[in-house]
Order: C-alpha cells, then sequence, then structure tokens
C-alpha cells in the first residue's frame, strides 16, 4: 500500500480516536486537536492534494461549533495572503520579461557557477535581507531569481532545484531570528515582556543581537550543509561556456526589464523602510509615518500597489501593458488555499483554548532542573509552530510563560527567549511560516523534503536554543537561574 494510501486511513482514524477519547478537556480543543491531527498526517504523506486538505476547517470547524464559518473564511483571505499575491505578480513579471535571467546570471558571475557556492550565495543574500525585512517579502525576492537560475539547468538539477528553494526558505527564517525587528515573533517578545514586567531593563536592538547572532550563524551553516549533503553532492551544474553564451543571447537590457527592475527595487525599499527601523540610538523613521493612519499600511498593501502599477505601465516592444492578466491565471492558487488553512487552524488554537492548554501543561516542571525547563519549552513551542503561524504561537505563548515564571519563581527572559526562538523554527511543513509555502509553491519541494531535512534542522535547533539560553543568556543578559530579579515579585 501506498504511504498516501496508509496516510489517507491514518488521518481518518486519528481523527476520530482524539475526537471519542475521554480527555479532561473542552469540546472545542478536543475537535481542533482531531482536526490538527487529521490535517497534519494528509499534509504530511499527501494523501489528498494539498489545496483539499487546506479547506477542512472551513467544515470541520463550524460544524463542531469551534468557530464561526464567516469568521473561518476570514482567515483564507488576509494581509499574508494579499503579500503572497502582489509579491507573486510582481514575480511573474520578472519572468515574463526575462528579468530574473539576467539577475539569476549575475549573480552566478558573483558567486562562481559551482553548485555548492550558488546555494550558499542564495542563502547569505536571503538571510542578510531577512534580518531587516520581513521574511515573506524576502522570499518573494528571491525565489523567482532562484526560478530562473534552475531552469537554465535543466532536468539533471531537479535535486538540486529542491535544495535551492528550502535554502531560500529556511534562510529566510533564520535571518529573521537575529535581530528584534527581523520577525514578528521578536517584536511580540519585546511588547509582552514590556506588559507584563513594566520595571524590567529593556532588552536593546544589540543585546539581542549580540545575543541572538551566535545562534542565526550555526544553524544557517548547519542548514547549509544538509541541504549540501541531501542535494548539493553530486549534483553537476552549469558550465562557465554555457554562462557566457547565455549572457550573450540575453542582449541588451530592454525597457521593460528596466521598468520591472525599477518596481522591483522600489517594492523592495518601500517594505524595507514602511516602519521605524532603530538600531542603538540611531533611528529611521518609516514612510508610512506620513500618512494619516500608518498602522492601515502592511507589507500586504505595498505588494499589491506595485502589482497594479504594472497592470497601468504600457510595454513598449507588444501591444498592451507591463503585466497582463493572461500571466497571472498562472498563480499557485493551491498555495493561497495552503496559507488559509494553516491561517485557520492557527486560529482555531486560539479559539478553542488549545495553545493556552498546552503551555498551561507546563507549570508542572516546577522545582525541576532549569536546562529541563527550557528544553521542554523549546520542543513544545517548536512543535506548535509547525502547525500554527509564527506569530500567532508567540503572541499566545509569551503572556502564559510570563505567568508561569512568576509561578515557578524563575527569571521570564530564561524561558521567554527561548519560545520566541522556536516559534520561528518553523521547517517542517509548508503551512508552518510563509517562506516553506512560497518555496512549496514553487512545485519543486515534496512534502517528504521538508519533513526530512526540516526535521533535522529543528531537533538541532532546539537542542541549540536550549544551550544557548542556558550557557550565553547569562554572560550577555545579566540574567540568573539562582536569583530572582525585584521585578518579577
Amino acid at each position: 500500500m501506498k504511504a498516501s494510501s496508509i496516510g489517507f486511513y491514518a488521518g481518518i482514524a486519528l481523527f476520530i480516536i482524539i475526537l471519542i477519547a475521554p480527555l479532561s478537556v473542552t469540546a472545542s480543543i478536543q475537535v481542533t486537536l482531531a482536526l490538527a491531527a487529521l490535517m497534519a498526517t494528509w499534509w504530511l504523506t499527501e494523501a489528498v492534494p494539498i489545496a483539499v486538505t487546506s479547506l477542512l476547517p472551513l467544515i470541520i470547524l463550524p460544524l463542531f461549533g469551534v468557530m464561526n464559518g464567516k469568521e473561518v473564511a476570514k482567515m483564507y483571505a488576509n494581509d499574508i495572503i494579499f503579500l503572497f499575491l502582489g509579491g507573486f505578480m510582481v514575480a511573474m513579471a520578472i519572468q515574463k520579461w526575462n528579468l530574473h535571467k539576467r539577475l539569476s546570471l549575475k549573480i552566478i558571475s558573483v558567486t562562481g557557477s559551482s553548485a555548492s557556492m550558488v546555494l550558499l550565495g542564495f542563502m547569505i543574500a536571503t538571510s542578510f535581507l531577512s534580518m531587516w525585512i520581513s521574511n515573506t517579502a524576502t522570499t518573494m525576492m528571491m525565489i523567482p531569481i532562484a526560478m530562473s537560475l534552475t531552469a537554465h539547468t535543466g532536468d539533471e538539477n531537479k535535486k538540486f532545484a529542491t535544495g535551492l528553494f528550502m535554502g531560500i526558505a529556511y534562510a529566510a527564517s533564520i535571518g529573521g531570528i537575529t535581530t528584534l525587528i527581523g520577525t514578528p515573533p521578536n517584536m511580540v517578545f519585546v511588547k509582552v515582556f514590556d506588559i507584563s514586567f513594566p520595571g524590567a531593563p529593556d532588552i536593546s536592538f544589540t543585546d539581542w543581537l549580540i545575543f541572538a547572532l551566535p545562534l542565526g550563524l550555526l544553524l544557517f551553516a548547519i542548514t547549509y550543509f544538509l541541504i549540501r549533503l541531501f542535494y548539493v553532492k553530486s549534483s553537476p551544474f552549469i558550465s562557465k561556456d554555457k554562462i557566457n553564451d547565455l549572457t550573450s543571447q540575453m542582449g541588451k537590457t530592454s525597457y521593460e526589464e528596466k521598468t520591472v527592475l525599477i518596481i522591483f527595487v522600489l517594492m523592495a525599499l518601500f517594505w524595507i523602510f514602511r516602519k521605524k527601523i532603530e538600531i542603538g540610538s540611531m533611528v529611521i523613521h518609516g514612510w508610512s509615518e506620513l500618512l494619516p493612519n500608518p498602522s492601515y499600511i502592511n507589507d500586504g498593501t505595498v505588494a499589491i500597489f506595485f502589482a497594479i502599477l504594472l497592470f497601468l505601465i504600457p510595454a513598449k516592444s507588444q501591444k498592451g501593458q507591463i503585466l497582463d492578466w493572461k500571466t497571472t491565471r498562472q498563480l499557485p492558487w493551491n498555495v493561497v488555499l495552503l496559507f488559509g488553512g494553516g491561517f485557520a487552524l492557527a486560529e482555531a488554537f486560539v479559539k478553542s483554548g488549545l495553545t493556552k492548554w498546552l503551555a498551561g501543561s507546563l507549570t508542572a516542571l516546577s522545582g525541576t532542573s532549569p536546562i529541563i525547563i527550557i528544553l521542554a519549552i523549546t520542543t513544545l513551542v517548536a512543535l506548535i509552530t509547525q502547525l500554527t503561524s509564527d506569530t500567532s504561537t508567540a503572541q499566545i505563548v509569551l503572556p502564559i510563560l510570563a505567568g508561569m515564571a512568576i509561578a515557578i519563581k524563575i527569571n521570564p527572559v530564561l524561558i521567554m527567549i527561548p519560545a520566541t526562538f522556536a516559534s520561528s523554527t518553523a521547517f517542517m511543513t509548508p503551512v508552518a511560516t510563509p517562506p516553506n509555502a512560497i518555496a512549496y509553491g514553487t512545485g519543486q519541494i515534496k512534502m517528504t523534503d521538508l519533513l526530512k531535512t526540516g526535521g533535522i534542522i529543528n531537533l538541532i535547533g532546539i537542542v541549540l536554543i536550549t544551550l544557548l539560553v542556558y550557557y550565553w543568556a547569562p554572560v550577555v543578559l545579566h540574567v540568573s537561574f539562582s536569583k530572582l530579579p525585584l521585578w518579577v515579585r
């Protein structure tokens, strides 16, 4: 029997077993847990099309009274989804006019033509960008360029294409960990920590960078070498002669290429400088602050704005505009539904109280060794974030851990920071984080690839986070395991 067939029946069996099991939880929690098991099994085994599995919350959650059908449906059309749509439209314009080919050839000329160096170059660029702008926006910028690069190399490099797209997605998540502004969970931590402990000293941008950078560098190195081992080691790649031939064939940069490049760069700059950036004592004000309601603007707004511009600017070498609707028919709508299903499941975790129930179970650790507590929290959050968004995980778990720190008499920094890191270590499923979903949308990555490679990275990440917090936090952040600060009491 095929793995997909086994997964199909296993998912249904798990759903029924969890649904009727005598658990000491509310009915809503039990239904959400059963739905999560069913969706996870079907997603991981691809028992039915990914998009079909993603529609299950629209049926199960209203049917069992966990969420209103209108609330569930709203999860399938939010700002992240429109960021994805707008970004992908710009990416399609880049592909339509072959700008991505020119950019990929430029990258190869810098990194060298070997597969391992190309992978490293893409991952470094992605990780660095993700330190300053959203990991979703960064992935949207890098994937089209990578798609062109893999198109040059033929069918013999499908394995490398898988590794390259995974490397970009993982590098985007890893880069965001290292700065306070790099990923939403980090900013959620700052906000929750400030509200929960108003007398606590601030953790500055520099403090966070010094503390988190070793984790980011180690995770980056491990991820690169794992992907290189699994997907690049025996892969041939493009020759220098072919690079030269392709470059000469491109000819001069066309008007349409220049126009799309300008739009692409402007979109990136508008993403980067949308909000205020604080680096130590230096403050760079965002352009959205000039508007009457800056909080109303998000990355999705920016992406859609520049996508619409492409529909309005006329082309010169052919009739019509730079981008037409016919081109956008190739949008990966299955990934849009995948996003929606993930967001709907994440919302169900919150609405049903499942996340609070899972996090609340950690109070049983009171009195155990601090390193065991850190390991348990990191492991639990890393598992939760595989099926929920990293931001929603942080928003729910961190306030609970702030209260738990007081109850078990431990410095909250020592349990809230590992949870923050763990919420960003979402490497095993497409729904775990938008970069994974975007990379999966290329059609070059199988669920088993994410499960295998991402699972190893996750396990290593859990160990690294635990050790980093236990040994490095006392040195850099000046926190103690034995002495509780006055601002906690």
